[in-house]
C-alpha cells in the first residue's frame, strides 16, 4: 500500500500541475512519472508559473481527500483504502513543500522565486501534515493492526497488487508524455 499511494501520490501531483497549466493557457509539454524517479512536468510557456506550481500539491491533496469522502458517503466497504491514500497524499505534498523552502528545492523553489512567501510553504505544509496524520489515526485496525484489529481483506490486497502492477508497468513502457 504504501509503494503504491507514493506512485499515485506522484500521478495526482502531476495531474495538479497539468490542470493548473491548461486552465492558465500554458502548453504542457511533458510529464515524466516512472517508479524509480521523482516525477516532473515541464511546461513551456507557462503565462502563469505560480498556479501551475501550486496547483500540483493543492490538487494532489484535495482530489485524493474528495475521492475518500464520496466512498466514505457511499459506504465503500473499502473505503479506508481511499482514507489511507488521502492521508498519504497530504503527509507527502505537505513534508514536500513545508521542508522543500528551506532548500528552496523542487517545486517549494519555484513557488518561493515566482512569489510566494515562505510562512505560506510553511502553512500548507504544517496544515497538510496535521491532516493527513489525522486521516491516519486509528486506521491500524482496518490493516489487522492492534488490539482492535480487523482481518486485513485479500480481496483487497490483490486489487492493490494488481493496481500497482498496473502503474509500474505502465510508467516503465512510457516513463514520459
Amino acid at each position: 500500500m504504501l509503494v503504491l499511494s507514493w506512485l499515485a501520490m506522484m500521478i495526482v501531483h502531476e495531474a495538479g500541475h497539468v490542470i493548473g497549466a491548461r486552465l492558465t493557457g500554458g502548453i504542457v509539454e511533458r510529464v515524466v512519472l516512472h517508479p524509480l524517479a521523482f516525477s516532473r512536468t515541464d511546461v513551456a510557456p507557462n503565462p502563469h508559473p505560480l498556479v501551475v506550481v501550486w496547483s500540483g500539491p493543492l490538487l494532489g491533496v484535495l482530489l485524493p481527500a474528495i475521492a475518500f469522502a464520496a466512498a466514505s458517503a457511499l459506504k465503500f466497504q473499502s473505503a479506508y483504502l481511499l482514507r489511507f491514500f488521502a492521508g498519504f497524499c497530504l503527509i507527502a505534498n505537505g513534508a514536500y513543500i513545508g521542508a522543500g523552502s528551506f532548500g528552496r528545492i523542487g517545486d517549494a523553489g519555484v513557488m518561493l522565486r515566482h512569489g510566494s512567501w515562505a510562512w505560506q510553504l510553511w502553512a500548507f505544509g504544517a496544515v497538510a501534515l496535521a491532516a493527513g496524520l489525522s486521516l491516519w489515526h486509528g486506521l491500524g485496525r482496518d490493516f489487522g493492526f492492534g488490539t482492535a484489529a480487523r482481518n486485513a481483506s485479500g480481496r483487497d490486497a490483490a486489487i492493490i497488487l494488481a493496481i500497482l502492477i498496473l502503474i509500474i508497468v505502465l510508467e516503465t513502457c512510457f516513463p514520459s508524455r
